[in-house]
């Protein structure tokens, strides 16, 4: 352990900008981005608590729950069996927790391409961030490429997860045809067990009242709700974060062919539990799966064949208002 804390303390953060935006990377630390800032203002979730080595079993609200890192080859932690045996997948997966390593040319300022590889099955994943200006404001465009290492068939899934601060007056944008959300966990049950039906945007609460789930409240609320769209359709295929008070609209685009479902993680000072900080964060997640578990199977599941690939795209735009 002695020798990844002076390795880790040795490593450079990786910028990437473009104008007034710039994306700070942690290669060591899951290829975690751990900052966009615009024109000076913050736009990820802050550290809960110093961002220091992880281990393959802790859970995610022992490091600093902040940034936005990926969740592969599950979120949920998870035992899963198959040709390549059993495999016991830890929390939000296996990338946060390892170092990644730079594969492009390290010329420019504007990209840069990393590859993280799991441990708890034979898969890897290259992730490419372009940053550019745009007529509103800047693209972030992600492309990811996974692939199985291994000499038998693997299971996967993802979901990016890229905790995006939020304030009360925020709102929450989804297409207007996508009325109802499948409820993976609340925090107190508020919505309900886990597999409930929620509807978008006014969603009826355990307790026999209802509230906007569209709108961002303060962290006195202590709200901590998981829920998923989908599978979409192309023209659903993205969601916004309003954000007036500073200043703009948090656009994510996805494909809704390779990534058909969406994950929303609402967090008002409700996680984690316990004493200490707490999340204030809206997460807008593209996901391979509707739920967070990769051990529960549908016709989400997906299989890669050994050295199988499978690639999808991921758009961020951030608009001035």
């Amino acid at each position: 352990m002695a020798d990844a804390v002076a390795a880790a303390r040795e490593v450079v953060n990786v910028v990437i900008r473009a104008g007034d935006c710039i994306v700070t990377l942690l290669p060591q630390f899951g290829g975690k981005v751990s900052s966009i800032q615009i024109r000076g203002k913050e736009l990820m979730q802050a550290p809960l608590r110093a961002i220091t080595p992880r281990t393959q079993t802790m859970g995610f609200e022992a490091a600093d729950a902040s940034g936005w890192d990926e969740c592969f080859p599950s979120v949920a932690p998870c035992e899963v069996q198959g040709a390549f045996g059993r495999a016991q997948v830890p929390d939000h997966g296996d990338l946060w927790r390892v170092a990644w390593e730079r594969v492009d040319s390290d010329t420019s300022e504007q990209s840069i391409t990393l590859r993280g590889k799991c441990f708890s099955l034979p898969l890897e994943m290259e992730r490419s961030l372009e940053l550019q200006e745009t007529g509103k404001g800047w693209r972030l465009s992600a492309h990811y490429t996974v692939r199985n290492c291994g000499k038998t068939e693997v299971p996967w899934s993802w979901a990016a997860h890229p905790l995006f601060a939020a304030e009360a007056g925020d709102q929450i944008l989804l297409p207007g045809t996508i009325t109802q959300l499948l409820l993976e966990g609340s925090g107190g049950n508020r919505l309900g067990p886990h597999g409930s039906v929620v509807q978008w945007p006014v969603a009826l609460l355990s307790n026999g009242t209802h509230a906007d789930l569209s709108m961002v409240q303060p962290p006195e609320t202590q709200i901590g709700d998981k829920l998923f769209a989908g599978p979409v359709q192309k023209e659903e295929a993205w969601c916004t974060l309003l954000r007036p008070s500073a200043g703009l609209r948090i656009k994510v685009h996805f494909d809704a062919e390779a990534t058909p479902y969406l994950g929303l993680w609402i967090c008002y000072g409700g996680w984690p539990d316990g004493p200490g900080p707490k999340q204030k964060c809206v997460a807008l997640e593209p996901a391979t799966a509707p739920h967070d578990s990769l051990a529960t199977e549908g016709p989400w599941s997906r299989m890669l064949q050994p050295d199988e690939t499978s690639s999808w795209p991921m758009l961020i735009d951030f608009e001035l208002l």
